[in-house]
């Protein structure tokens, strides 16, 4: 990619972690804040995907080794790997996504993101939506930055049946036992589908899959279903937009905007700002939030809408609290 605009090439560069860079979710949206950054500041660019856990430290090491002006690593699980790298190369810049450590490391900036808040109001448009009064909700892998979302939604289910008398529960997730169910992986969309199928045939009119890549297959079963049967809440982007040939089957997406806060980490970096510590990405400051509801927008009440809205508020001014 050519520079434009500077003497001197930044670079900016990305491990994935399993998944793929197309994956739909937060590897694609990750590396779209890296393409937003060479868009926006002439920057060059390049990643290395991550097929199997085993790749995180070689992928490191080998962008380490590659004149990398920071290093963007995706994902949870990439926690031990980026460390191990940082503290063995304290003059190299790393910025982690979805994770962030305590004490800090000084060359590392951990990108998190109050993703209970977003998922807070999703389950409250599910709770207000369910024909069956029965939801339904899956992770990938039993991991905070999964069952952060997992949590917000019943929490936000919890707060819809206080105020309105209902009694709507949800099924593959208790936050206060911390059990639920997961596929173990965050690739196979037959996963996707059988989950999704299971939560279906106890009565979910909606669900939740908190996976990545393996909710698409939810996604093909709500299509072959009907929208009147089952409708998907997509996680991490608008998979309105990343999945349109199924965009119809999304009541909304829960947005986690990693690419905002990736791009923001790479400007931080290039204008000497860059700090070890934590960037925190919330409903106040647009890093998280509730996609359009698209193709359904006229299936929601306006008076659901109006709800939402005020809740958003609320949670942002601290009168609505998210979590027990």
């Amino acid at each position: 990619m050519a520079l434009t605009g500077s003497a001197t090439a930044f670079t900016a560069c990305q491990v994935t972690d399993t998944g793929g860079i197309d994956d739909n979710s937060f590897n694609q949206t990750a590396w779209k804040g890296v393409q937003d950054a060479v868009t926006d500041f002439g920057i060059e660019a390049r990643f290395l995907e991550s097929q199997a856990e085993t790749d995180y430290e070689a992928n490191i090491n080998s962008l380490i080794e590659g004149d990398c002006d920071v290093i963007i690593t995706v994902g949870f699980l990439l926690g031990d790997a980026t460390k191990t790298a940082a503290e063995a190369n304290p003059d190299q810049k790393f910025s982690i996504v979805d994770f962030a450590y305590d004490p800090p490391i000084a060359n590392v900036l951990g990108q998190v993101y109050s993703t209970d808040e977003a998922a807070f109001l999703a389950g409250y448009l599910a709770a207000g939506m369910t024909q069956t009064e029965v939801l339904g909700v899956f992770g990938g892998i039993n991991i905070p930055p999964v069952t952060i979302f997992m949590d917000g939604f019943s929490w936000g289910v919890d707060y819809h049946n206080a105020q309105k008398g209902t009694s709507v529960i949800v099924l593959g997730w208790d936050p206060d036992t911390r059990e639920g169910l997961f596929t173990n992986n965050f690739e196979s969309l037959d996963d996707g589908r059988a989950y999704a199928q299971n939560l279906y045939d106890e009565g979910a009119d909606i669900v939740l899959p908190v996976a990545g890549p393996v909710g698409l297959g939810s996604a093909a079963l709500a299509d072959e279903l009907g929208t009147d049967r089952l409708k998907i809440i997509g996680v991490d982007a608008d998979l309105y937009l990343t999945d349109p040939e199924k965009g119809h089957v999304y009541l909304t997406s829960i947005t986690k905007r990693m690419d905002a806060t990736v791009r923001q980490v790479i400007e931080m970096a290039m204008n000497d700002q860059f700090e070890g510590g934590l960037l925190v990405g919330s409903l106040d400051n647009g890093g998280v939030g509730l996609a359009p509801f698209h193709d359904l927008a006229d299936a929601v009440p306006d008076d659901l809408k109006a709800e939402l809205d005020a809740i958003r508020m609320g949670i942002i001014d601290g009168s609505i609290p998210v979590g027990r």
